[in-house]
């Protein structure tokens, strides 16, 4: 069964690629061959590739510059998705369609489910959303899935930074008052495989399991680097960026384990696993 990568290239992408390639008939297609802000073109490609399942991948990420340029942020997690869903449901494909943790608010003390209610904070979270309720009212058949944390060999993230400036500082100020699950592009890339391997439906939160604030997360990166670089807590207030963050973005997985019958393994075998590729 063919499977069709939209931003093959990105962090995520580049994973799914290895690793969905190893069972599937993949290909991949970036922003050079399909610019899903174009819809004729976006049509055109899928026309041409005919896959059987598009994986969207390509999103604009870019949290606080998503403020000062959400007319691109909407162009790319809005009008792209629509695109892309208007063109799976042209040829008959499945969409497996990746979103954010930060479509909620944060305001709570309990990992969010499917089900509740979402809020977003920011321009990047409104225009994930907006994504979402786009590719729901075209197509009946449809994954969403909602992970945050990311990171992977490819592009900027959160571990490769504090990693490269640990070595250059003696100490590093990072927030402690934000709580997500760090995860893995590779584990991630498997668990997408494995919802389109059971034809799953609907809308499913995918991270590795466990919970940690961005302090926790760059402490136990720095530890397991062995690195002396200090690392201090700090208030979100602190920091002043443009793009107010949600406090809680912890997601509860247990549909995607019950559905799969697989558990995400917890986030810091993940990152021991990653670090040591470095």
């Amino acid at each position: 069964m063919s499977i069709l990568i939209v931003g093959a290239q990105g962090m995520l992408g580049s994973d799914l690629m290895e690793i969905i390639n190893h069972v599937q008939q993949v290909t991949g297609v970036d922003i050079n061959e399909c610019d899903i802000t174009d819809q004729k073109a976006t049509l055109n490609t899928l026309l041409k590739k005919n896959p059987r399942w598009v994986i969207n991948a390509a999103a604009y990420t870019q949290v606080d510059q998503c403020e000062t340029n959400n007319e691109q942020a909407f162009k790319v997690n809005t009008e792209g998705v629509s695109n892309l869903a208007l063109a799976c449901k042209e040829i008959n494909a499945k969409l497996i369609h990746v979103s954010t943790d930060y479509v909620f608010d944060g305001r709570t003390k309990n990992p969010y489910r499917e089900e509740d209610l979402v809020n977003p904070l920011s321009v990047y979270g409104h225009s994930k959303y907006q994504g979402e309720a786009a590719l729901q009212g075209l197509l009946d058949d449809f994954i969403i899935i909602r992970t945050g944390g990311l990171y992977g060999k490819q592009g900027v993230n959160f571990v490769n930074t504090i990693v490269r400036m640990a070595r250059d500082k003696d100490e590093l100020k990072v927030v402690n008052d934000q709580w997500m699950s760090p995860t893995s592009t590779v584990d991630l890339s498997k668990a997408i495989g494995k919802l389109q391997e059971v034809s799953a439906q609907g809308i499913f939160h995918v991270v590795n399991s466990g919970f940690c604030t961005w302090y926790q997360f760059a402490c136990k990166i720095v530890d397991t680097t062995g690195s002396t670089c200090k690392v201090i807590p700090i208030a979100s207030e602190e920091l002043d960026r443009p793009a107010p963050r949600p406090a809680f973005a912890v997601l509860d997985c247990s549909k995607y384990t019950r559905v799969t019958g697989m558990e995400l393994r917890p986030w810091e075998e993940a990152l021991t696993d990653y670090l040591s590729t470095l």
